[in-house]
């Protein structure tokens, strides 16, 4: 299931694995809009292999539930606590910058 994982994390330049009730969720998502990110979700509760996409997360995040789970670029920065400690570092600009999801 990680290799599913990878899989669509890659697929656009922001990634968002997270539930359509989940209130961190659509804070992260309301985040990269606002930020005029394009991103794409894959709620999990939507998706009939969701609770094994779930467990695969959470064993790359380390925690339960593990989700919001952002991906920049296919690679993994973490759940809302770790977005948003970049974006109020000043690093999550550059990243999605660097990762093709903002252009200016």
């Amino acid at each position: 299931m990680a290799d599913r994982v990878a899989k669509l994390a890659t697929q656009r330049a922001v990634v968002i694995f997270g539930a359509s009730n989940c209130c961190m969720c659509h804070a992260v998502k309301t985040l990269f809009s606002d930020l005029g990110v394009s991103w794409t979700v894959h709620e999990l509760d939507k998706d009939p292999k969701g609770k094994d996409v779930e467990r695969a997360l959470a064993r790359m995040v380390g925690r339960t539930p593990p989700v919001p789970a952002v991906f920049i670029g296919g690679k993994l920065v973490g759940p809302t606590d770790q977005v948003m400690s970049l974006h109020l570092a000043g690093k999550l600009v550059p990243l999605l910058r660097e990762a093709g999801a903002l252009w200016l």
